[in-house]
């Protein structure tokens, strides 16, 4: 089973990525660390030294090459929706989990990060509602299933993620 996790920054992908595939037994891939990886910069060093449109052209290169075989768990970048070839992909490779989070969860787990590029700004609360505004309808468009994120631990949504994968529940 290959699962696609997506959803806006702070929403948790690469959290409950990581915890899904171990419950699944199975790997996992963050796109965002693919790219870091290959590149040898992180996010925001690619994004101050070349700019947003570069960042995402490899972002959707490195996705490209990752979907090649589906396999595991994938924690998109949260811009990855954005290209129409990227949603395509998703649908047609993954099994895709639109992890969702209204913007003032977003904008408590985000706060303190200084990670996240697009979220450098001097407000941060602005941005993702932008973000969530522009992102929202292409997550629900791509998606195939859709969980709540709200609550703060993360047993509850890869709780609900396995029982929408039709995955045993975990022991109580």
């Amino acid at each position: 089973m290959a699962v696609a996790l997506i959803g806006l920054p702070g929403c948790g992908k690469s959290t409950l990525g990581k915890l899904l595939a171990r419950r699944l037994g199975t790997t996992f891939v963050d796109v965002d660390a693919a790219v870091e990886k290959r590149r040898r910069l992180t996010v925001a060093q690619i994004f101050a030294a070349d700019g947003e449109a570069v960042f995402r052209q490899m972002e959707q290169d490195e996705f490209a090459r990752i979907a090649e075989s589906p396999e595991g768990v994938v924690a998109t970048g949260g811009g990855l929706v954005l290209r129409a070839q990227s949603r395509a992909l998703l649908i047609e490779r993954y099994t895709v989990i639109y992890l969702r989070a209204m913007v003032p969860c977003l904008f408590e787990r985000t706060r303190n990060n200084a990670r996240r590029p697009l979220l450098q700004v001097a407000d941060r609360r602005a941005k993702l509602e932008e973000l969530f505004e522009q992102r929202d309808p292409l997550y629900r468009e791509t998606a195939h299933l859709t969980v709540d994120v709200i609550e703060a631990r993360p047993d509850a949504a890869l709780e609900r993620m396995l029982v929408l994968l039709g995955r045993p529940p975990m022991n109580p």
